[in-house]
């Protein structure tokens, strides 16, 4: 069964999309846990972050390095990659988190 990320990707359930490019895709979380809250995604399927290639992080952080400029984060953000079931991850296509404009405390959860 194709996971819900690539589902979003192909265009075939909607997403609020903030940026996009070759290889990213970034768009609101559904379940905010800040004001500012976006997952980036590769756009290709990778189950976590220990089976991408590192060629394939480059341009995450890069979209990662706009969507804080866009989205006037300068003062303060924090990018959050969950791995695995003990890791908190839900959705098994790696993802970061990026969240903002809000005080964020020491531990997450």
């Amino acid at each position: 069964m194709e996971c819900i990320f690539c589902k979003i990707i192909k265009g075939e359930v909607p997403a609020k999309k903030v940026y996009e490019d070759n290889n990213v895709l970034a768009f609101h979380d559904i379940n905010p846990q800040a004001p500012i809250h976006i997952l980036i995604i590769p756009k290709k399927h990778y189950s976590n972050i220990l089976q991408t290639e590192l060629r394939e992080i480059e341009p995450i952080f890069s979209a990662i390095k706009n969507l804080v400029s866009d989205l006037g984060l300068e003062e303060g953000f924090r990018i959050v990659n969950n791995c695995g079931e003990l890791g908190g991850q839900t959705v098994d296509h790696v993802h970061f988190h990026l969240l903002g404009k809000r005080k964020l405390t020491w531990p997450p959860g």
